[in-house]
This record gives C-alpha cells, structure tokens and sequence, in this order.
C-alpha cells in the first residue's frame, strides 16, 4: 500500500491519560480512538481510519487506499 506524504498541516492527537476512548477537534481537523478499538483521522490532506485486526483506508489528494485482512490491499491513484 503507498503511504500518503506528510499533510500541510495536521490534526490534533487524541491522548487520554487515563486510557478512555477521545476525541479532538480543531482549525486541521479531528481525530478519534477508542482503547483496543477503531480510530480514525480526518484533516485538509487526509482521512484515514483503523481498525485493529480489521480494515483499514485512507484518502489523500493522490490516491485512495485500503487493506482488508485475509483479503487485500488496493490503492488506487486519483
């Protein structure tokens, strides 16, 4: 799968100290996660989500992509 190159500017980092699901939002963007569970991002450049074990894709200006264990990984050029 092609990694997308670093966005102009970046969404906030979701940091829980206490290991709880979170949630930031910000002027770049929002990102979310829950402990052991799905996550995702989402900023002017790019929109990528998780989860462990399971699918996984990402958007970018260049290309989409995505990975399903067992199964694949597609990227596609836009």
């Amino acid at each position: 799968m092609a990694m997308a190159g670093p966005a102009a500017a970046n969404p906030p980092d979701c940091d829980s100290q206490d290991g709880s699901a979170c949630g930031t939002v910000d002027g770049d963007g929002a990102t979310g996660s829950i402990p052991g569970g799905p996550s995702g991002t989402a900023g002017p450049d790019l929109v990528e989500g998780s989860i462990p074990g399971g699918p996984s894709g990402q958007v970018t200006p260049g290309d989409v992509s995505g990975c399903v264990p067992g199964v694949g990984c597609l990227n596609i050029p836009r």
